[in-house]
């Protein structure tokens, strides 16, 4: 049975209020933001946004009002350091308050990957003597040398990859993080993908396969996804829209414009690529880099 479907009605049927979802995984390549923007779009809220660097995309959900919680190793903007709409729900509690749960890049894999293996948690030497584990009641002293690390299980975790069938079949590289660990760990997974293709393409190389296509439960297609975010083999960072993001969105005024502009006043992924405009064919490839076949007789 088919799992394609147009990205709005796979956050309607698997990203209600209150859900707790994975973004991010990959850390600052293939970030999922035409999702984020949908979820934007349909109001969601009491939102708990998991993930170890997000960039803008945890920032704008934030801004939106979308977000009760984060759990996370770092939100802001990496071009600029500061989120400022983060920054302003924690210190300020607008537009609205938001708990955090603070992670390292390192306890966050580790509670995500005991959440694909089913276990409550994972044991490691890291973060002890860090204050973190003072303020994270996920990290826990074991005895003395060892802490716990709480198992993370999202509801939904979302993904961006190169190409998918309609099945749930992936292929995904460049660098991963822990986007095995969150696919594994969550009820459920919706994919976005620039390239539907049949199943053989994706089944002559098993190894770039992340998941299990019965992890997945929606795939949609969506060219231009993850912008303004690099996807390997497809487009590189915008590094002008993020500038442009962290000068619009100074104060909570002209956040709000950039969103009205950016994303509620825009229909589609494609009205988005078309304000994009010429930046985006800018960002293709100049030369084509594949990598050399692999024989798996």
């Amino acid at each position: 049975m088919s799992k394609l479907v147009p990205l709005p009605d796979a956050i309607t049927r698997f990203v209600p209020d209150g859900a707790s979802v994975a973004l991010g995984t990959s850390l600052e390549s293939v970030i999922p933001f035409a999702a984020g923007h949908e979820m934007v779009r349909q109001n969601r809220r009491d939102l708990e946004l998991v993930g170890p660097i997000s960039d803008i995309l945890f920032d704008q959900l934030i801004g939106a009002g979308c977000v009760r919680r984060v759990v996370a190793a770092w939100v802001g903007n990496v071009s600029a350091g500061l989120g400022h709409n983060y920054r302003r729900a924690a210190e300020q509690g607008v537009p609205r308050a938001i708990d955090v749960e603070e992670h390292s890049n390192l306890s966050i894999g580790l509670g995500l990957l005991a959440g694909a293996l089913g276990v409550p948690y994972l044991p490691t030497r890291t973060l002890l003597g860090s204050d973190l584990v003072s303020r994270n009641p996920r990290l826990e002293p074991l005895e003395p040398g060892l802490l716990r690390v709480g198992a993370i299980e999202p509801d939904v975790t979302i993904l961006h990859v190169q190409r998918a069938d309609d099945a749930g079949h992936a292929h995904a590289w460049g660098n991963l993080g822990v986007t095995k660990e969150a696919g594994l760990a969550a009820e459920s997974v919706i994919l976005t993908s620039e390239e539907i293709v049949p199943t053989d393409v994706i089944l002559s190389d098993p190894n770039r396969v992340p998941l299990p296509p019965h992890r997945v439960r929606a795939v949609c297609h969506v060219p231009g996804g993850a912008h303004p975010s690099p996807v390997q083999g497809h487009y590189g960072r915008d590094h002008v829209a993020y500038a442009a993001y962290h000068r619009a969105t100074r104060d909570q005024a002209g956040f709000d414009a950039w969103l009205r502009e950016g994303v509620l006043d825009v229909p589609d992924r494609a009205g988005y690529l078309d304000k994009v405009g010429e930046r985006w064919p800018a960002l293709r490839p100049l030369v084509r880099c594949p990598a050399a076949p692999v024989d798996y007789a």
